[in-house]
């Protein structure tokens, strides 16, 4: 079973709206963690950055792409990250995936399967 979970990923269309979620285990959410990130890979492209949070502080920081449209936060009770993404735009179109990263690392150390998101005209 994954650490980090993801969903809520589907298809609607421009400028709609649709929030993704991504449950952690207990490991992918101790007190190693550090924050919670999401990114974005489209096909034939490099996966990106899209969003994080600090664990422990809520803190966020966003790419400059979803700046303004994506939100992220985290439910400490419920173990889970959100993001929640208005206005999409075509190019939004990707799988999601969140990734956990511990204190005092450069890597991340959990990932999950993602989830595709695909926006329509």
């Amino acid at each position: 079973q994954g650490q980090l979970v993801e969903s809520g990923g589907g298809l609607v269309q421009a400028g709609d709206s649709l929030t993704l979620s991504c449950t952690a285990s207990s490991r992918a959410w101790d007190s190693t963690i550090m924050s919670l990130s999401w990114f974005r890979q489209a096909p034939g492209q490099e996966r990106e950055f899209v969003a994080s949070v600090s664990k422990n502080t809520g803190a966020t920081s966003y790419a400059d792409s979803v700046k303004g449209r994506f939100t992220i936060s985290r439910d400490v009770a419920k173990k889970t990250v959100l993001l929640q993404m208005n206005s999409l735009k075509l190019e939004d179109t990707a799988i999601y995936s969140c990734a956990a990263k511990r204190f005092g690392r450069s890597n991340f150390s959990f990932w999950g399967q993602g989830t595709q998101v695909t926006v329509t005209v």
